[in-house]
């Protein structure tokens, strides 16, 4: 049940929006503006006009439309309905002040309250028009004005001329912005709308926009702010498809059918009114070609309704005339699906099932009338719909192989899942197709995990090994195990390892094959440092038994596992990377497509993990266009895009980045690919400092990652992301209690290329750091070159390194990379030099890897070490590049944080020197900060209240609350906490609080 007629929410319009905003900017400036809004009948031509005007401010907004009247519309309709607007809100004496003039009788033409009109002719039909703009200027010299001219399609002669004479002839710096809507699918070749628009396009001033339809993204948007809930995939499916992303018919559906079959009236009557203009064996004809789906080629409907080609032309050209049908190819196309299902909704019983019936015959009778595998399917879904249940489950095998060739995975398992609901109604269906209903569930189930319907595919697996008894089939329930155990897996569901280890058992005796494919799974599927030694030694395994058995495909996969396996230790890549060549190889050899992708797959992260970033992209890019080719974009292109985002984050491509994350997200991918794609864009939006947009994600992450079993790839950096999140807010205590909690749930047992960046994330929290921080680094290995700048970090923020005693390096951990400063700012006790050699190091290291984002951290650092040590010289050198790297990235917070560190330079230079500004802020101050609020922030960091201040500082609690408020708006934050913790980020007091 629908909770709202309309979406609150007003989706996919934000460019169109922008545009009539800077239009109306224009208008402002004194300038005039007019914009020409086109789009098909419900795409929400009107919605964004109202949005529009609803944030136009102090402007005055006046409102017309055109109404149809039988073919005509009626005369000046939109300036009646303005002008009796205006004479309702400011009285007729009111609007006849400001008629040029001050005679209103060429405005009686068009409201009787003005009195009898002036003579006819050409004089007064000028004059109306110079009324009616003089009257808009002056209006326009009291405010800026917005005249809306809805549904232009319908307008009349008349009503289109003072339009154009409006657009034209108005002045430049009248203050007038004209806004005018029509129906692009009304505008036939001859309609007379359309010598205007070209004619108004040609004017310096008018603009043109036409709105698209929603994506597929944006109608899931639409359809939860309607429902105030997410919709489910399937009903989201049925939903775009029959709407085609049309907000009006997303809302109707939603709305009177709830996305069930029956289609609205009121919808109904709105797609066939240009129908029933038509001539009746147009109609007819129309009502045949329904049967024949949204798109029916010319010679299939001459088949069907047996008129030759002259006849059938002659029929249709009225509905192509009338734009209900256009022309594609050798075919035509309803102009909207919705129009056909109509058409179609209104076939009597009988007539439905003849003409499917007449449909699927002519197929039968000459089936390269349309194309593989289009002809199949259409095929199956005529029988399917004359109610023939033995032909339609037939046909719907052939199609499902038909698809399959196509690689149209989707339609395969739509074809497969008809068999099944098909099989209890035709007695003999074995027989008929050739396989039991066991193998057609297995088939199934593999379909579903390629088309990335892994929930269904579960659930059918189990539905299979029920009909099944391991100890009397034990190759088949293995089989079926297997694909359950990989579905399971790739789910993040548990018990995929028992699934995989129990059909392992099964075949221990079997076919050589088939051990070899159970065998290289189980190899992918185990991890974690414990089960290393075994996943090398059952890839090699499987390897071996591939050889015997023939199999290049299982020996490719093997061998990738393999090789991934042995690049755990970054730094001999080099060794083993031949291994994903000769994969790649074997793939190519067997023409085995997953393989291929698989390689790209587990290649790109491994040289990734190596902090070989540029390649790493390059390989996930191409094997993204693979995955295309291959029609799985939706399941191993997102996995790869995954791959993608990851090296581009690294290299500060943030913005490239986000686009591979919505492309890959339009997509609906499986759950658990978009977690990881709404992960790293987080990371994005923590870095930029929108904090709100990384809550929503974290929100959206959270929700997957709580119903299953995920790897530390998933749940450490979700950790890292809890942590800094919660720290962005102010809310310090809890992220190191969550920070805690990974070190003590999520560490133990994890590779250490996930966990070094977290042992850094935790490392940032400053005092008090938990002790489990000391235990997981000394139990972690560093691995390659990336891990050695995480371990580089780490060890400068907190003096961890070889030869430290750790309770005594972490206990004297404050602030990273600060000491205790003394009055001319250099550090006390004779480390900041060693400190500033540790950060240069990890500068160095990240530097070499081409992180610029990292890198900057780091300078930011070891500006601070260097500020510590009294080297103002040489912090001021450090933060200027930093902020060449962070400005690109739009890092606003780092921004913020380099801005105090220059600003807490000048303080420490000016107490040196004794400078001040003459309000007695430091020169330079850090944020505009003076002095005193610069003391009063450090107290109010330290949780002290506004009485505990002004006892300290010898002032009145009033004049403390001054300064706290004074602070909050120049920080940009709302509370007290908030400033603390901007204050910590920025690290604006060195040494203990």
């Amino acid at each position: 049940m629908t909770i709202h007629m309309v979406s609150p929410l007003f989706v996919g319009r934000a460019g169109e929006l922008a545009a009539l905003g800077d239009a109306l900017s224009r208008v402002r400036a004194g300038a005039s503006s007019t914009v020409l809004v086109g789009g098909e009948a419900g795409v929400g031509k009107t919605r964004l006009v109202e949005e529009f005007t609803g944030r136009a401010g102090d402007a005055l907004v006046l409102v017309g439309g055109c109404l149809e009247l039988g073919t005509e519309g009626l005369p000046f309709a939109p300036f009646s309905a303005v002008l009796r607007g205006l004479v309702r809100e400011r009285g007729r004496d009111g609007v006849a002040a400001l008629v040029p003039g001050g005679t209103t009788r060429g405005l009686a033409r068009l409201l009787p309250e003005f009195g009898e009109p002036d003579r006819d002719g050409a004089e007064a039909r000028a004059r109306l028009f110079e009324q009616v703009l003089g009257l808009l200027e002056r209006l326009a010299e009291e405010q800026p004005v917005v005249l809306v001219i809805e549904d232009a399609h319908w307008a009349d002669r008349s009503t289109r001329d003072l339009l154009s004479f409006l657009v034209r002839y108005q002045r430049s710096d009248a203050g007038l912005l004209i806004v005018v809507t029509y129906r692009t699918d009304e505008l036939r070749r001859t309609h007379p709308l359309r010598p205007l628009l070209a004619e108004l396009g040609r004017v310096g001033w008018v603009s043109r926009m036409e709105l698209r339809r929603l994506t597929r993204r944006e109608v899931v948007e639409q359809a939860a702010s309607i429902l105030e809930r997410e919709p489910n995939a399937t009903d989201i499916e049925m939903i775009y498809a029959r709407s085609e992303g049309n907000p009006l018919f997303v809302e109707a559906l939603l709305s009177e059918a709830g996305g069930g079959v029956a289609l609205p009236e009121s919808l109904r009557d709105l797609l066939l009114a240009g129908v029933e203009r038509l001539p009746e064996e147009t109609q007819e004809l129309l009502r045949v070609a329904s049967a024949g789906g949204q798109r029916i080629e010319h010679a299939l409907l001459t088949a069907v309704s047996g008129l030759d080609d002259a006849e059938l032309s002659s029929a249709l050209r009225p509905a192509v005339a009338g734009n209900v049908l256009v022309v594609d190819g050798e075919g035509y196309s309803f102009r909207h699906a919705l129009i056909r299902e109509a058409l179609h909704d209104d076939l009597l019983p009988g007539e439905h099932t003849r003409l499917h019936t007449r449909f699927a015959q002519a197929l039968e009778r000459d089936p390269s009338i349309l194309p593989a595998p289009r002809g199949a399917i259409e095929l199956a879904h005529h029988w399917h719909s004359a109610h023939d249940a033995t032909w339609a489950l037939v046909s719907a095998w052939a199609a499902a192989d038909a698809a399959r060739r196509s690689a149209a995975y989707g339609e395969q398992l739509r074809m497969l899942s008809r068999v099944l609901e098909l099989w209890d109604k035709v007695p003999d269906a074995a027989e008929r197709i050739g396989c039991d209903h066991v193998d057609v569930l297995y088939r199934t189930v593999t379909v579903a995990h390629v088309a990335g319907e892994y929930e269904r595919g579960i659930a059918l697996a189990g539905a299979a090994m029920k009909e099944l008894d391991p100890d009397a089939d034990p190759i088949r329930a293995a089989r079926l195990l297997r694909k359950r155990g990989i579905i399971r897996y790739d789910l993040g569901r548990s018990g995929h390892i028992d699934d995989l280890r129990q059909a392992a058992a099964l075949v221990a005796d079997g076919p050589i094959r088939l051990r070899a494919q159970v065998m290289e799974n189980l190899a992918r599927m185990l991890h974690g440092t414990d089960l290393w030694p075994e996943r090398i030694a059952t890839a090699q395994q499987a390897i071996d038994l591939a050889r015997q058995g023939g199999d290049p495909t299982v020996e490719a996969r093997a061998l990738i596992a393999l090789t991934w396996a042995r690049c755990r230790d970054y730094s001999e890549v080099d060794a083993h990377l031949g291994g994903f060549a000769e994969a790649r190889r074997l793939a190519l050899g067997a023409d085995a497509y997953n393989a291929l992708l698989a390689c790209a797959i587990s290649e790109s992260d491994t040289l990734e993990g190596a902090g070989r970033h540029e390649r790493a992209a390059q390989v996930a890019r191409e094997g993204v266009a693979e995955a295309e080719r291959y029609g799985v974009a939706r399941t191993s292109g997102a996995f790869l895009s995954i791959n993608l985002v990851e090296p581009l984050v690294s290299l500060g491509r943030w913005d490239e980045a986000l686009d591979v994350i919505e492309h890959a997200l339009d997509l609906v991918p499986p759950p658990p690919y978009q977690a990881s794609l709404q992960g790293m864009g987080m990371d994005i939006a923590l870095a930029r400092g929108e904090l709100d947009r990384a809550e929503e994600l974290l929100d959206r992450v959270r929700a997957v990652v709580s119903r299953g079993v995920f790897r530390d790839q998933t749940m450490l950096p979700q950790a890292e992301r809890e942590i800094s999140l919660l720290l962005a807010r102010g809310r310090a205590d809890e992220a190191r209690e969550a920070a805690v909690r990974a070190l003590r749930d999520d560490v133990p047992g994890a590779g250490p290329r996930y966990v070094w960046p977290l042992l850094v994330t935790v490392a940032r929290l400053g005092e008090p750091l938990p002790p489990e921080l000391a235990t997981a680094a000394g139990s972690t290995r560093v691995q390659g070159a990336v891990q050695r700048a995480h371990h580089l970090t780490f060890t400068a923020l907190t003096g961890l390194g070889p030869g430290s005693s750790r309770g005594a390096a972490l206990e004297g951990v404050v602030h990273p990379a600060g000491g205790d400063v003394s009055a001319d700012g250099a550090e006390a006790g004779g480390g900041a030099g060693r400190r500033l050699q540790a950060w240069d190091e990890a500068v160095a290291a990240w530097t070499a890897l081409r992180q610029p984002y990292s890198e900057a951290l780091t300078l930011a650092d070891a500006a601070r070490a260097a500020l510590a040590g009294g080297e103002r010289q040489e912090a001021a050198a450090r933060v200027a590049r930093a902020r060449e790297l962070a400005e690109p990235l739009k890092a606003a917070p780092l921004l913020a944080e380099l801005d105090a560190l220059v600003g807490r330079a000048q303080v420490a230079s000016g107490r040196s020197r004794g400078a001040a500004g003459p309000d007695g802020a430091p020169a330079g101050a850090p944020l505009g900060l003076t002095a005193r609020e610069l003391e009063v922030l450090r107290l109010v960091t330290a949780g002290r209240s506004n009485r505990e201040i002004a006892g300290e500082l010898v002032i009145a609690v009033k004049t403390v609350s001054v300064h706290v408020s004074n602070i909050l708006a120049k920080l940009g934050v709302a509370s007290r906490g908030e400033a603390a913790a901007t204050a910590h980020r920025l690290r604006l007091f060195a040494g203990p609080q």
